[in-house]
């Protein structure tokens, strides 16, 4: 028999759902590979829309400053449906899932609309002051970074969720 009580040999009891969250690092891979998948979207709705103006008139694009920047602000409004979307309505982006993260409020419930575009408007007031706002996941324990405390949400590995084994009769 041991002296010691059992709970300060072992003061945190070991739970396969404790909770992991995710690094800059992977944040940082999975938003590559969002940025990428919004874009092939865009490019292929764009060469099909340039194939049918081109068809049916003399269009013709110089480059000019206001084409640029309505360009620029539909690829970001894209990218923040595409993002807003996917948080509010499956907790993770098709980038987030292949590395096995999610987006969730701090009690692990799916973000509503409204947390899902602050937390949108805040990636972008993260990245103004030279990324500073991201600086923050490096040295907190749980991970946040602006845009997380702004939204008040964490970004963790999810859980396995593997649909259950079916039953075989033995014969």
């Amino acid at each position: 028999m041991s002296a010691v009580p059992d709970t300060q040999l072992h003061p945190v009891p070991y739970t396969p759902s404790a909770t992991v969250y995710a690094g800059i690092v992977t944040r940082a891979v999975a938003f590559a590979a969002d940025v990428a998948i919004v874009q092939a979207i865009l490019f292929a709705i764009g060469v099909v829309v340039a194939l049918i103006v081109g068809a049916f008139s003399n269009f013709n694009l110089d480059g000019d400053v206001e084409t640029i920047l309505g360009a620029t602000l539909a690829w970001f409004l894209a990218l923040g449906v595409y993002l807003v979307s996917f948080w509010s309505l499956t907790e993770q982006t098709p980038g987030m899932r292949a590395l096995g993260i999610e987006v969730t409020t701090c009690q692990g419930e799916r973000l509503p609309l409204r947390r899902s575009v602050l937390r949108a408007i805040g990636m972008v007031l993260a990245a103004l002051p030279l990324f500073a706002g991201y600086f923050l996941i490096l040295f907190r324990d749980d991970r946040r970074g602006l845009h997380d405390l702004l939204a008040r949400s964490i970004v963790r590995y999810a859980e396995r969720k593997r649909p259950a084994r079916p039953m075989t009769p033995r014969a």
